[in-house]
């Protein structure tokens, strides 16, 4: 097995594609961050990032919490990101880049350095294009990716091994597309991300009952992903039925979740690891469904609320509320409950003796 100088930093070469001198006024300009040091300390050249205990004077780190001071004490880093709260607790030599939204600051200076890696034009010998198929320019087909009739992909857009896009898909441009990652029935719009085994347009959950069993109804809507929306590895998002599934820009969806048919997601909505979203249930913006939390159908979140983790949501919830338990209920109201039911065992407990 062969190790790199880099084992346990961030940013891999094997892996991660790495961009960079860069001065520490040219990190704060991206970043919107205030540099704080000695003189002549925003032409410093940086070559990467570090966690507080590893980076050395060439790296920039990252302090947003304050049980990691002691780390920043001891810290060699170049310069650290951190809060106005924690500037005056710089160690001497280490220059500061201040910023109200530090993780927002790390995100962009770590961006800098390790940028998304740009799509490699081309089509592998081994992909199946259909010849109806529109690509625009720069578009990058991987081994074994599979492209329908009348399927338009935007410029810059990458689509991985085993990929697979259904008749009449339209992707938008510089949309990444993962390994083993299907599609069908639906329209995405630019920069959006589908990461590995992601499954997008199959039927929505719906039948009838006959007299001899299930009746399968035809699912006639579509998927329409809006710009900016990430799904994560394995989660499924069915078509509609009727009218379309929609999930709204900007939105991020984790890895193993599942939203149903006809389903209506707001702008900049975050769905947790497994949880469940069902038919025709409808989310306003800013909504935040934690993880494993359920959903019935035909109900409606309001803008910026949120569910808790293992929430069962069997009813409507208004804008800005905070829910939790199953069935939901009111933050306050759910550890009143709780509370109330630890006195009631103990008090249980004490006559039992």
């Amino acid at each position: 097995m062969s190790l790199s100088s880099t084992d346990g930093l961030p940013g891999d070469p094997r892996f991660f594609d790495r961009q960079g001198p860069f001065s520490i006024s040219e990190l704060a300009a991206c970043a919107e961050a205030e540099i704080v040091g000695p003189a002549g300390a925003a032409e410093l050249q940086l070559r990467g990032v570090a966690p507080l205990q590893a980076a050395t004077r060439q790296e920039v780190s990252f302090l947003d919490n304050r049980r990691y001071l002691p780390l920043l004490a001891d810290t060699n880093a170049g310069a650290v990101i951190l809060g106005p709260a924690f500037k005056d607790k710089l160690p001497e030599g280490v220059v500061g880049l201040v910023s109200k939204a530090p993780y927002l600051a790390w995100a962009r200076i770590a961006a800098r350095f390790h940028p998304v890696s740009p799509s490699r034009p081309g089509v592998h010998p081994t992909a199946v294009v259909d010849e109806t198929a529109i690509l625009g320019e720069n578009v990058e087909i991987g081994p074994f990716v599979t492209i329908g009739a009348h399927v338009e992909i935007g410029s810059g857009s990458i689509l991985s091994t085993h990929a697979v896009i259904g008749d009449g898909v339209v992707i938008g441009a510089h949309n990444r597309i993962g390994a083993h990652v299907s599609v069908s029935h639906a329209i995405l719009d630019d920069r959006v991300t589908l990461y590995p085994g992601a499954r997008i347009g199959q039927d929505g959950f719906g039948f009838a009952v006959g007299p001899a069993g299930f009746e399968t109804v035809p699912q006639l809507g579509r998927v329409i992903l809006g710009h900016d929306v990430e799904i994560g590895a394995n989660s499924t998002i069915d078509r509609g039925s009727m009218r379309d599934t929609v999930i709204g820009a900007g939105t991020r969806i984790d890895n193993l979740v599942q939203i149903g048919h006809n389903a209506q997601l707001g702008r900049c909505c975050i769905v947790v690891s497994q949880a469940g979203i069902s038919g025709s249930t409808e989310l306003g913006d800013f909504v935040t469904i934690a993880a494993q939390a359920g959903l019935i159908g035909h109900i409606k979140i309001g803008d910026k609320a949120r569910i808790g983790a293992q929430c069962g949501v069997m009813s409507d919830v208004e804008a800005g509320a905070d829910v939790i338990g199953s069935p939901a209920m009111p933050f306050r109201e759910f550890f009143r409950n709780v509370a109330f039911l630890r006195r009631l065992a103990k008090k249980d407990g004490k006559s039992e003796t």
